[in-house]
């Protein structure tokens, strides 16, 4: 499969324009404007009908989408210890919001005893994106079962000045408050959050329909 001429068939400028606003950092040339089920539809036939190592092994990508379809097919990976391998394989690679937040293989919870590993090799790294996909991980796989306090300190230890980094530790504790909500309110009512992280995680919760407006009458009073 050519795959520029198969992204090509579904290219719509439209939605080109729409996506190169979303992602501020990507070059608008190195994006087709090709929507999500779509590229999906894509990523399925490489991994079902073709070698999709081999587009695995070719990196880096040139478009954005050839970046998602990497993640899509990683996300159809069933075995555990092999999707890991190629996730650490293409985390450097990741240069944008939408990328890393597409990245959610169904057989990472299959080893949360190894995961939570992964989180904390990745949770100390310099790149922005590798950061945001591991607070990711806390979030979607270590809020309720195998929750731990310290996960939470775990986030708040992070010391990134990037926008993408800190939206991500708000995006995690806003949920936070959802389900585990006495453990988290200590960090904003001590104060214990970078001031952005801080009031856009209040943000975040206030508009949340999963939490309750006199949870939410406090939160306000809790910004800085």
């Amino acid at each position: 499969m050519n795959i520029k001429k198969e992204l090509l068939k579904y290219q719509d400028k439209k939605y080109l324009d729409f996506t190169s606003k979303l992602i501020p950092n990507v070059d608008k040339k190195n994006i087709i404007g090709v929507r999500l089920p779509d590229i999906k539809i894509i990523a399925k036939k490489i991994y079902l009908n073709e070698d999709y190592q081999k587009f695995l092994d070719t990196l880096p990508h040139k478009y954005h989408e050839e970046n998602l379809i990497h993640i899509f097919i990683i996300n159809l990976i069933k075995d555990y210890d092999k999707c890991i391998k190629e996730i650490e394989k293409f985390l450097p690679y990741i240069d944008n919001w939408a990328v890393c937040d597409s990245l959610k293989p169904k057989v990472l919870k299959k080893n949360r005893k190894d995961l939570i590993n992964f989180v904390n090799k990745y949770i100390k790294s310099k790149h922005p994106y590798s950061i945001r996909y591991a607070i990711s991980i806390l979030m979607n796989h270590f809020l309720e079962e195998d929750y731990n306090p310290k996960y939470l300190k775990l986030v708040s230890n992070i010391k990134h000045d990037d926008y993408y980094v800190k939206m991500m530790m708000a995006w995690y504790y806003s949920v936070a408050l959802v389900k585990q909500y006495e453990d988290t309110i200590i960090y904003l009512e001590n104060k214990k959050l970078d001031k952005f992280v801080h009031n856009t995680t209040i943000q975040k919760a206030i508009d949340s329909y999963r939490i309750s407006d006199d949870k939410k009458e406090y939160l306000r009073k809790l910004r800085v």
